[in-house]
């Protein structure tokens, strides 16, 4: 197989399990100040994502892929507002268990690992263009 062909693969692959990965980091800051809408009622559970290593064979090279999407375990953390719709008897609401200082990490985190993979396929890309130049 071609090797730069294989570069692209590479860089395309994390590029797409980085852009799924900022787009869980975005469902979970849109939804980090959910409460459930009755008493006791659950209110958003902060997504997980996982990566697993997918070896292409015709092509010989280990690229990543998106392996679960997963809900965090983390407990809901309690406010005290007995007049919100969904206070329990004791007048505590249970809030989404996002914690948007982390998100923010994940986020800063996937968008670099993202621009990497791009800086990866943009290399690619002009050494094969170089290539053809030299077959000129």
């Amino acid at each position: 197989m071609d090797p730069l062909k294989s570069i692209a693969q590479i860089a395309a692959s994390g590029m797409h399990a980085q852009s799924t990965r900022l787009q869980i980091v975005a469902e979970n800051v849109a939804n980090a100040d959910s409460t459930g809408n009755t008493p006791g009622a659950d209110p958003y559970r902060r997504k997980t994502i996982t990566f697993e290593e997918v070896l292409d064979e015709e092509a010989g090279v280990t690229m990543v892929k998106v392996g679960e999407i997963g809900k965090d375990d983390k407990p809901f953390t309690l406010r005290h507002d007995p007049s919100h719709p969904a206070a329990d008897e004791n007048g505590f609401v249970k809030v989404s268990n996002v914690s948007p200082i982390l998100e923010m990490a994940n986020m800063r985190e996937a968008s670099r690992s993202y621009e990497a993979n791009m800086n990866l396929y943009e290399a690619g890309r002009k050494m094969r263009s170089e290539m053809i130049d030299l077959l000129k």
